[in-house]
């Protein structure tokens, strides 16, 4: 990939694709284009000298339209329908027919018209509940799934797989690319359809503000995110009311703000700063290919069964930090962080989710990349730029 190569993100303006592109202009690449369709470009995106297309990724017709008429060289394929644990479950048939659509759009376009590489970007959820820690790539496919994501990582490991039989019967270059948990700046904090780390990070935020009796700060929050029923002449009263419906209420018997957290907070998950997630994608576009891939995964298989059809499987990498926290000391390190003095209560009648998700990232550090943002810095950094922009 020269400087000058006509570079694609798909999914542009969320929380991957927009750190890739930042990514891209550091290393000075000068030649990107970006897709959005209700998410606009932020301010740095859009004065950074990307293309930006408002495209529907969902339109087989329009995919390939935009591809024919721009020829991207390299395509990270960042797009999809994501959320958390509440979102997956409410919204199962959503969640498994929209990212198939898309990621199968996008993946017959880059064959339509000879892309040379593409990065397929999907999710630790692909493997199994219980599945053996830290997580192998090798895992995929050995025993049924979580519950409530399990529309959403059938649709992944289908795209997994298609770029594996496209490499293998049409000589493609598609790699997959399975990272674990993402935070970062441009992260998703809407109460219904967020991750846990933003999740708690915001609703953290919102006990300090009660705390401190800074409505102002309280109804702006709540106002930046659309909440319903919110606008500039709401009472207190009634941001109090929003408040305590997500969990979040000044306890008079404690004399002091309490928070209502889903689960028992024991799961333990593995968080990866966005930045990292889009340093190794780079990197892995840049320096990888799936011969690459091949030649150092399989060729044990290769020389000890050299008439066999070489069984090639879950050629995927998976990329982490290889360390993992459980949600309670994620609750307690971003309390610390922000400066909130209240309590939680553990909800336990809300679902946990897998128990444990750590992948094992030995084969991505043989490609010779790893993590350099340890989560506290990591959080600090996002909070700040969190309370910034609501000013």
């Amino acid at each position: 990939m020269q400087k000058s190569s006509k570079i694609f993100v798909a999914g542009g303006t969320g929380l991957v694709g927009s750190a890739i592109i930042k990514r891209l202009v550091e290393l000075n690449y000068d030649h990107i284009h970006a897709s959005y369709l209700s998410r606009q470009p932020d301010e740095f995106l859009s004065f950074c000298g990307v293309k930006f297309h408002k495209l529907n990724l969902l339109s087989q017709k329009e995919t390939l339209e935009f591809f024919k008429n721009e020829t991207p060289e390299f395509v990270f394929l960042a797009a999809a329908k994501v959320g958390g644990i509440l979102a997956n479950n409410k919204f199962r048939a959503d969640f498994i027919a929209d990212n198939l659509q898309i990621q199968n759009n996008v993946i017959l376009s880059c064959f339509e018209t000879k892309v040379k590489k593409l990065i397929y970007l999907g999710s630790s959820c692909i493997y199994p509940k219980n599945c053996p820690q830290p997580i192998l790539e090798d895992y995929l496919l050995t025993s049924p799934l979580e519950f409530t994501n399990e529309p959403y990582a059938i649709a992944k490991i289908a795209g997994i797989k298609m770029c594996e039989s496209y490499n293998l019967q049409h000589g493609t270059n598609y790699i997959s690319v399975m990272p674990t948990n993402l935070y970062g700046l441009n992260d998703n904090f809407d109460f219904q359809n967020s991750h846990v780390l933003p999740a708690l990070l915001r609703k953290i935020h919102l006990g300090k503000c009660l705390e401190k009796h800074d409505y102002k700060s309280i109804k702006d929050d709540l106002i930046r995110f659309a909440t319903e029923g919110i606008h500039q002449n709401s009472s207190e009263t009634e941001c109090l009311q929003v408040l305590s419906k997500f969990g979040i209420e000044h306890n008079k018997e404690k004399n002091q703000v309490v928070i209502e957290l889903w689960g028992t907070g024991n799961p333990r998950r593995e968080f990866l700063h966005a930045d990292d997630m889009a340093d190794a994608c780079v990197n892995i576009m840049q320096k990888i290919d799936f011969k690459d891939i091949i030649d150092k995964k399989f060729e044990s298989f290769v020389s000890e069964h050299p008439d066999s059809i070489k069984e090639i499987r879950n050629a995927h990498i998976n990329i982490g930090t290889g360390v993992d926290i459980s949600i309670s000391e994620l609750a307690e390190m971003i309390k610390s962080i922000i400066g909130f003095n209240g309590s939680f209560i553990w909800n336990e009648t809300k679902p946990d989710g897998t128990f444990q998700k750590l992948l094992d990232v030995s084969f991505l550090k043989s490609l010779g990349w790893q993590s350099s943002i340890d989560l506290k810095s990591g959080i600090a950094k996002i909070y700040e730029s969190y309370i910034h922009f609501g000013k």
